[in-house]
């Protein structure tokens, strides 16, 4: 039996009071399929991967069956990760929203476990958990298994993968015999079939057909693109587009970092997620970007399980995946609520068969995609300006139009500068140039990107990509030689750099900085203090180093004075400052 409609199901009330908050009209065809099964208590295995709405399909049924007046476990959720066990939580409580005396608890490592303790101790009738913090409370005695009707296994093969099998095996022989096994699994490898078939009693099969791996609302194209250009390529898609949030996709927790870095001094709002982050920091991490504070969040496939945002506009597979099941896992954060989205993948070198075997996996073509030229991000940077600049007469124009103190200050500002002999042209010109900085200039080498990127030329100029727009160096490249050895030594005129004012380009300046490393300073830490207090743009300040006792950063020529006026008021990191041009 598959449902059309959530009021075709025989649930109460409670329950689709609280569907209908959470906006859910019809079933997904993963919910149509197994809720109904599990609501007849049938074991079933699921195939489902993140985005296919799974975990309201065994949600709906577990909370629904669950009986509140008994303040005792009854059913358990076993999740790979904290960031998912999270999620689940966050999910079932929704579900539970009505049900006023039904109780649900995540336990997972990482956090302390005397709050989870106080929270059993309670009494929960739902407990969702990672599988090593869930064994610790049964030795400890703070998790009775005896009373369980409903275990599931979510993401049982990522569970599997992380080294969990001795554990659910462990947790599985616990339980009563008599209960409800759920299985939901991306994928089923032979050591699924055999927990199904082992713990497991006539279950039902619900699966989710090929063509419904990937949703027809999500944009796919690749990019072929050597290694050392994938940074140019990020930043000028990201340029064109101007996504509010996406994910950016990478193999390994150094690459996560590195590229977080990068962005970070390009002057974007992104933090990296990996494994490494306590629980704590990556808490913090995943509020901010739910928030919109952190506009790209960059993580390896595992640290990156559980996470349901449900605005993500795009996300970028920086390295291709190594298996094609975590593509699917991976577009799966885009496109959700009705909401079109977009999946870049970069392809380097010979990963072309790694290509196919994604298309082949999904029965879907990914098409090769077009790279955005400086020109045309140039012409949507006019674009924009000046429907901004057309809005604002607009409005003006009005007749209940009312000028603010500040467009009266405008006034009078034209005003004085008309008496002194200029004409509204020039001083719109002069405006506009000061508004809109060095946005509406076009990159300083005469190669067009996107015509390099298409021959693959490599030369110094492409290996530079979007940093030579600010003026800094080829990536991979150190800076040598500075004089300056001890920021508490005299600091005179004759100061020099290896990289001297000769090698910027003629609208930046290079600024030193008397802080540094020992003073636990980053490139971050810097341009989000001159950001901050100056109100310049973070992406028209140029490279920023950081060696021990001191940094350089390059600013706009013309906004010089007065970050250095500005800054030299303000502290990095606690840290007084002081500000000097570099000569």
């Amino acid at each position: 039996m598959t449902v059309t409609q959530f009021n075709e199901l025989a649930l109460s009330e409670e329950l689709h009071r609280a569907i209908a908050d959470m906006g859910f009209e019809t079933p997904s065809p993963i919910q149509a399929q197994a809720i109904p099964f599990l609501l007849e208590g049938n074991d079933i295995i699921g195939q489902a991967q993140t985005g296919t709405g799974k975990t309201a399909a065994f949600g709906i049924p577990t909370v629904e069956k669950i009986n509140a007046s008994e303040r005792k476990t009854q059913a358990l959720i076993l999740c790979p990760t904290r960031e998912l066990a999270l999620q689940v939580s966050q999910e079932i409580k929704k579900i539970a929203k009505y049900k006023s005396k039904l109780f649900a608890a995540a336990i997972y490592g990482g956090e302390s476990i005397t709050r989870q303790i106080k929270d059993l101790q309670r009494g929960v009738q739902i407990v969702i958990g990672t599988p090593g913090r869930v064994i610790d409370h049964i030795t400890r005695g703070t998790l009775n298994l005896d009373h369980i009707q409903t275990i599931i296994l979510d993401e049982a093969d990522e569970m599997l993968n992380m080294g969990f099998k001795e554990d659910i095996e462990k947790i599985l022989k616990q339980l009563p015999e008599e209960r409800q096994t759920i299985l939901f699994s991306a994928t089923m490898p032979q050591p699924i079939m055999e927990i199904a078939k082992k713990h497991q009693k006539s279950p039902k099969i619900v699966k989710m057909a090929k063509t419904e791996l990937t949703s027809q609302l999500i944009e796919q194209r690749h990019f072929s693109v050597k290694s050392h250009l994938k940074n140019e390529l990020l930043t000028r898609l990201m340029d064109f587009y101007e996504w509010q949030s996406m994910l950016i996709f990478c193999n390994t927790k150094q690459k996560t970092a590195e590229i977080a870095e990068f962005l970070i001094q390009k002057g974007y709002a992104a933090e990296a997620l990996h494994g490494d982050l306590a629980q704590n920091q990556r808490n913090i991490v995943m509020s901010k970007f739910r928030h919109g504070q952190v506009q790209i969040l960059v993580a390896t496939d595992v640290a990156a399980r559980g996470i349901d945002v449900e605005n993500v506009e795009a996300v970028i597979n920086y390295d291709i995946p190594l298996d094609p099941e975590y593509y699917v896992h991976r577009i799966g954060r885009t496109g959700r609520a009705g909401r079109t989205g977009v999946s870049f993948t970069f392809i380097s070198g010979k990963e072309s068969f790694k290509l196919r075997d994604i298309e082949h996996y999904t029965k879907a073509p990914i098409p090769a995609g077009n790279i955005p030229s400086s020109r045309s991000i140039l012409a949507k940077r006019k674009s924009q300006l000046e429907a901004k600049i057309e809005a604002t007469l607009l409005e003006a124009q009005s007749e209940d139009f009312v000028f603010s103190p500040q467009l009266e200050a405008v006034t009078e500002i034209l005003a004085a500068l008309t008496e002194k002999g200029f004409d509204n042209q020039a001083i719109a010109q002069a405006v506009l140039h000061l508004h809109a900085g060095t946005s509406l200039q076009l990159d300083k080498r005469d190669i067009d990107f996107a015509d390099d990127f298409r021959k693959n030329r490599r030369s110094e100029d492409t290996g530079r990509g979007r940093n030579d727009r600010y003026g800094s160096r080829p990536e991979g490249r150190s800076e040598r030689g500075s004089s300056y050895g001890d920021r508490n030594t005299s600091r005179g005129s004759s100061r020099t750099t290896t990289r001297t004012t000769n090698n910027l380009r003629g609208d930046m300046a290079r600024l030193f900085i008397n802080v540094g490393k020992q003073d636990k300073v980053s490139k971050g830490d810097i341009l989000g203090a001159i950001a901050g207090e100056t109100g310049i743009k973070g992406r028209e300040i140029g490279s920023i180093d950081v060696f021990d006792s001191y940094s350089f950063v390059e600013v706009p020529k013309a906004e010089s004075e007065k970050i250095v006026r500005l800054m030299n008021k303000a502290k990095i990191k606690g840290n007084k400052v002081n500000l000097e041009l570099a000569k």
